[in-house]
């Protein structure tokens, strides 16, 4: 701008400004003589900071550089997925003996044996059941967590706890942790994406890829992708009315607006956060179709994907680490949540996401992502090896079904520099609870960190006069885990 132009802040100048900046002038011309250049120094240096989403390194090497979250909301069944127990058979109909009854959120009756058939894949020989044989297929690439643990049996803490290390206070989601620790290499795009078919999940909803007290440059941005055409998918991302030559000049000018309204309110963090959101949300007009649209993709990989939401889901997760995003989380199936008719609704379930995940993991190892991308698989829990006893309840009046059960679960990881074909850790002989090399949650989620290249105890926030961390003051590395 030429110095005989007058200044845009002029232009939109308030009756208001105009007071305020009239009656303090003179005040102002004191400061600046007190303070001197130190003044104008921070100013310009304040004026040059990095985007929020800058690539940043982490405290030492990473073996992964990049997320994918399976989620499996609703808790799918450990042993009647990766877990295979033949005792389930043995003592069918049978109590369990009284040293194994632990507590459940609800009553549950006689040992249930799985309905499903297990096999043996690949040079490890890992067990895992028909209803996931695609996966099966890529086992020697997973790590078996086959001793989780996490606090209670219920949905909303438990999820909470997974996603955002805290099980009842609002916290940073993990996807918003690793965000804040390393930036994203892509400024055209979200640093953390979460994917879910059909809306937000009553289980926490938004709160599970939340910034909480990060920046709100870190918070998850949303896609429903029940959606298949891209114009709703992500949604204003071309604008129909103006030339890009124009947009550029309006989206400048509305840059330089945002930056003074910024400034004179002494850099609110609630107006930073929708600033940078809609800064972002501009950027995104550049790349997001692109990225998003998986019509774009060869028709043999998108048949190798298969059809439906799930499919979408993970082949758009590929796209988007492909592109830097740096963590995406896709929430698996409606709801694995199966206290009655668990043989159709968990092998209905599968059968919509096993071909696609396994598909991930080969199309990943194939492009040469899969030893530094992370892949993460599991839900909030497991369920109990016991049937449920039927309570009246709407979703329990047919019988043949699995309680919660937070005492023992399965969680896989993938790639990322974990030790492929791998078991670890165990449960009991009925699977109830996890009784070698337990793993709490926030185990997980310092591993997690550790392969990002972060000593969890060190990734820290300063909030509320004290030093918050993901694993709060918990956590320990599963070292055997990583290859």
């Amino acid at each position: 701008m030429r110095r005989d132009q007058p200044r845009w802040e002029d232009r939109f100048l308030t009756r208001r400004d105009l007071l305020c900046r009239g009656g303090m002038g003179m005040g102002a011309l004191a400061l600046t003589g007190l303070v001197g250049d130190a003044f104008g120094d921070a100013t310009r240096s304040a004026g040059n900071l990095d985007s929020p989403l800058a690539p940043r390194q982490p405290h030492f090497a990473a073996k992964a550089k990049r997320v994918i979250h399976l989620f499996l909301n609703g808790g799918p069944s450990h042993v009647d997925t990766f877990d295979h127990k033949p005792a389930l058979d043995k003592y069918h109909g049978q109590e369990l003996p009284e040293s194994m009854h632990l507590v459940t959120e609800r009553r549950t009756g006689a040992v249930m044996r799985s309905p499903f058939k297990f096999q043996r894949y690949g040079q490890s020989g890992i067990e895992v059941s028909e209803i996931f044989s695609h996966v099966g297929e890529c086992i020697d690439d997973v790590a078996v967590i086959r001793s989780m643990q996490t606090d209670v049996p219920n949905h909303v803490p438990s999820i909470l706890l997974m996603n955002c290390g805290d099980s009842r206070l609002s916290r940073p989601s993990v996807g918003s942790w690793a965000t804040y620790g390393l930036g994203s290499v892509n400024q055209n795009l979200p640093g953390f994406v979460a994917m879910r078919p059909g809306g937000y999940p009553g289980n926490g909803g938004a709160q599970n890829w939340q910034a909480g007290f990060l920046p709100g440059a870190y918070q998850g941005t949303y896609i429903d992708t029940r959606n298949t055409q891209i114009e709703k998918l992500i949604e204003n991302t071309t604008n129909q009315r103006v030339s890009n030559a124009d947009q550029s000049r309006q989206l400048e000018l509305l840059r330089e607006l945002n930056e003074g309204h910024r400034q004179e309110r002494d850099k609110n963090e609630q107006i930073e956060a929708r600033i940078q959101s809609f800064e972002l949300a501009s950027r995104m007009q550049l790349e997001a179709a692109e990225a998003f649209d998986v019509n774009r993709e060869p028709e043999s990989i998108r048949r190798m994907y298969g059809e439906g939401a799930e499919a979408r889901q993970c082949l758009i997760a590929r796209r988007l680490v492909e592109r830097g995003v740096r963590f995406v989380q896709a929430w698996i199936g409606s709801d694995w949540d199966h206290h009655q008719n668990l043989e159709e609704g968990h092998r209905g379930l599968a059968r919509q996401c096993d071909q696609a995940i396994a598909a991930l993991l080969k199309d990943l190892k194939q492009q040469g992502m899969l030893d530094d991308t992370l892949v993460i698989w599991g839900g909030e829990f497991g369920r109990t090896p016991t049937v449920e006893l039927p309570m009246g309840l709407p979703n329990n009046t047919k019988g043949k079904g699995r309680d919660h059960n937070n005492h023992g679960f399965t969680m896989w990881l993938a790639g990322g520099g974990v030790k492929g074909g791998y078991v670890h850790g165990a449960t009991d002989e009925f699977g109830f609870a996890a009784v070698e090399k337990k793993v709490h949650v926030h185990d997980l989620h310092a591993t997690i960190l550790h392969l990002l290249g972060f000593d969890h105890t060190k990734l820290t926030y300063r909030h509320a006069s004290r030093d918050f961390r993901l694993t709060d003051v918990y956590g320990e590395v599963v070292k055997e885990l990583i290859a």
